[in-house]
């Protein structure tokens, strides 16, 4: 349907699964199958969804898609802010990337308006 390689969304939410997967990396290592694992398992259901979407059939399975991928960005803004709240990442780490989550919200939401 799309080429997903081409949509902005998609490039952006590649960049911020590389931003998470560096931060992550300052998790402590006792948290390796709990919040690290827990926060890239969700940033990079981000980009996936968006391209599974994009090579459906119809706008509506496109549309289930990007839901999919928007829940799995508020899924990992908790995250964040959980691990923010237990001092195990500082909040100017953590800002940019929700900050970015936000944006990547409000563009699901458009591009979901347009295929309506």
């Amino acid at each position: 349907m799309h080429q997903f390689k081409e949509l902005k969304i998609w490039q952006r939410a590649i960049d911020l699964t590389v931003d998470v997967y560096k931060i992550t990396s300052k998790l402590p290592k006792e948290e390796v199958y709990g919040l690290t694992s827990q926060m890239r398992k969700c940033a990079v259901s981000i980009p996936s969804n968006i391209a599974e979407g994009a090579g459906r059939n119809t706008k509506g399975e496109f549309n289930q898609f990007l839901g999919i991928s928007n829940g799995s960005s508020y899924e990992l803004t908790t995250q964040l802010v959980v691990a923010s709240k237990l001092k195990l990442l500082s909040e100017e780490a953590c800002e940019p990337i929700l900050k970015e989550l936000e944006a990547l919200q409000k563009m699901t939401y458009k591009l979901q308006s347009t295929l309506k």
